[in-house]
């Protein structure tokens, strides 16, 4: 079985790699750089939408207040970028919001941040495939009825993938990047250019009217509605904050440049973002998160597609060969941006476990050196998200924009502090004013984040919003009790000033029920650690089977002394314990190594798995119970030790003999 286990998992993930080829498999910049703008950019598949949706409460008219919500939206979006590119510059060794909240407020803190950024790369991946199926599901239709199903397979496909140790070539990144960037100018500057140009674009969701109208909303139901829409499209800063965990990747002056590639491609996505909701605004586009209810006249076919498709169909008049490129590219990256969650989750899962915030297994690398138990846990936490709210991105959001909005409020409120810090030691006049352009930039975005995190609270708390702040309460906790118990070991552990105290004496106690061969090899084994005593201990139950013991062992002159110990209700278990203690108690500072016999079965079949779900009568219930009761009840006993002497059957190995050790 175990080997059936082993073939197939070598099926999986491949043949291992040894750790000299380690160095091969990490990150270059070719291939880091494009993958961390593949963060930002595939928001504008989702982003945009977000407010349509939501506005589509209050019904067609509302969308007039699209525009400016979505300029609003773009002010946050460049204020978090400016105060991001103060923060690679301060902190160029990487690390990203954990690191910067810890530094400036401590371990606390830091774990906060450290499970919203946990949350935020789940949501990552849950989100980015969702969208993902949805835009593919524009040219293949048949995907739509096993949407979530579809998503958990690209989930399994990606992880299969990075437990291969698989890396995408930076220049099919670059170039999947490239071709939705231009795609997606493309759509915009030609449907602004056939706008201005007088033709009229008429995207399929036009046709119908809107159940609700916006002059039926009171002005502050309406003025509410504007704030959930600009909190939903808020999800367009997501990926921004990837830049602050992978400063090492670009070259020096690290900071520097990272700062201009925040630039770069933090205007562009404002850019575009801006457009698609003017253009979508302009072409009467309309997108309902509940189609059915919201939406007068549509057939019962009716379909919705993304809003980012409606777009496209408007503007190329559905022409399949202009089509299918764009939902092909907003597709891949898409899952781009859900394999580089991939990528950063478990390198991130390894910094905490390094900091004993998650358990240490986390930093062990896999068979192909990839940190394996942390794309697991991604892979199936993603999955589980993904299925309990049908695959659909709209619902994801309110998840997503908690982890990520509270990561943000903690990360700019930290660099105010840092900032703070800066002035009051600076006295260089243009590095203060540097210094305090950081702290107002740096405060105006945690101001901005953390209106955005309140509206979310308090409008989508049923949308799934609690759930989120759940999610990040249990992660909280687990964090404190992983720190706290690491923590606490390390200090029983640590070896005192001077020098260390050893055991008095060591006296070794062998357990025997019967003369034979097993017997003989754990005495010899005892006898080679040279023990300052070895004792043979046995139980009676039995008066004649004891006596049969007692003159077998003069018969054989062993040259051990056997103890007998008397067992008035014929227990074994506890009488050898009370020996034990006894021992202890007399001599505190002795070691009382007990040597206890276990029989391995010789065949696949005999061994304890196989024998559970088929023959559970078999070898394995009829040896090493005795053994296991002693072993548990002694395994608490300070002072104790506990050396198992295992003997296969079917082996012909004879034991060493005895023989005197001389001290």
């Amino acid at each position: 079985m175990t080997r059936s286990l082993s073939v197939f998992k070598r099926l999986l993930v491949g043949e291992p790699f040894t750790s000299e080829r380690q160095r091969a498999l990490e990150l270059s910049k070719r291939y880091a750089i494009p993958l961390l703008a593949v963060n930002p950019i595939s928001s504008l598949a989702y982003a945009p939408e977000q407010v349509f949706l939501i506005m589509a409460a209050a019904g067609t008219a509302a969308y007039a207040y699209s525009v400016w919500t979505g300029l609003a939206v773009a002010v946050v979006m460049l204020t978090v970028i400016a105060s991001y590119r103060y923060t690679v510059q301060a902190y160029p060794g990487g690390g990203g919001d954990y690191r910067v909240v810890t530094a400036n407020f401590g371990q606390r803190a830091g774990m906060l941040a450290a499970a919203a950024l946990l949350l935020d790369y789940i949501l990552t991946v849950a989100v980015s495939v969702a969208a993902a199926v949805t835009n593919l599901a524009v040219v293949l239709p048949g995907l739509r009825e096993w949407r979530e199903w579809v998503c958990v397979l690209v989930i399994v496909l990606l992880t299969a993938f990075n437990l291969r140790g698989g890396r995408i070539p930076g220049r099919i990144a670059a170039g999947v990047a490239l071709l939705f960037v231009l795609c997606m100018t493309a759509v915009v500057l030609v449907g602004l250019f056939r706008i201005a140009a007088g033709d009229e674009l008429h995207p399929l969701s036009a046709d119908f009217s809107s159940v609700g109208e916006a002059a039926e909303w009171t002005g502050a139901a309406l003025f509410l509605l504007c704030a959930r829409a600009f909190a939903a499209g808020s999800v367009a800063v997501t990926g921004v904050e990837t830049f602050t965990t992978r400063v090492r990747f670009f070259r020096p002056p690290r900071g520097r440049n990272a700062a201009a590639a925040i630039t770069v491609v933090g205007a562009v996505t404002v850019a575009l973002f801006v457009g698609i909701i003017m253009l979508a605004y302009l072409v009467g586009a309309q997108a309902s998160s509940d189609p059915s209810r919201q939406l007068a006249g549509i057939p019962e076919d009716y379909v919705q597609i993304p809003l980012v498709g409606q777009l496209a169909g408007a503007v190329f008049d559905s022409v399949a060969v202009l089509m299918w490129p764009i939902m092909l590219a907003t597709a891949g990256v898409l899952t781009l941006a859900a394999n580089t969650a991939f990528v950063g989750f478990p390198q991130l899962a390894t910094v905490f476990a390094q900091d004993s915030l998650l358990p240490r297994q986390l930093h062990k690398r896999g068979d192909r050196l990839v940190y394996s138990n942390g794309i697991i846990i991604l892979a199936v936490s993603a999955a589980v998200l993904v299925v309990a709210f049908g695959g659909v991105t709209f619902r994801l959001i309110g998840l997503y924009i908690v982890g990520v909005f509270l990561s943000m409020v903690l990360g700019h409120a930290a660099m105010m502090r840092h900032w703070g810090r800066v002035l009051a030691v600076e006295r260089d006049p243009s590095r203060r004013g540097r210094a305090r352009r950081a702290r107002r930039t740096a405060s105006a975005a945690a101001l901005m984040c953390a209106a955005v995190l309140g509206i979310v609270a308090v409008t989508d708390y049923r949308r799934g919003g609690w759930i989120a702040v759940v999610i990040i309460g249990l992660g909280y906790a687990l964090m404190w009790y992983v720190s706290r118990h690491y923590t606490a070991v390390a200090s029983e552990t640590e070896l005192p000033p001077g020098k260390p105290r050893l055991p008095s004496r060591n006296h070794a106690i062998v357990l025997a029920s019967s003369v034979n061969r097993p017997l003989m090899r754990m005495l010899a084994y005892a006898k080679a650690t040279r023990p300052d005593s070895v004792t043979a201990l046995t139980v009676n139950v039995d008066a004649a089977a004891s006596r049969a013991l007692l003159a077998e062992w003069e018969r054989r002159k062993i040259g051990v002394p056997l103890t007998v110990v008397d067992s008035p209700y014929r227990e074994i278990t506890g009488p050898i314990v009370d020996y034990v203690k006894a021992l202890r108690r007399d001599a505190p500072r002795d070691v009382v190594t007990v040597y206890l016999p276990e029989f391995v079965v010789g065949h696949w079949w005999q061994r304890r798995r196989f024998s559970r779900n088929y023959f559970p009568w078999s070898t394995n219930l009829l040896h090493n119970q005795t053994t296991k009761a002693i072993r548990r009840q002694l395994r608490y006993e300070p002072g104790v030790m506990i050396c198992i002497v295992p003997w296969i059957l079917g082996e012909n190995m004879e034991p060493p003999p005895l023989r005197r050790v001389r001290r």
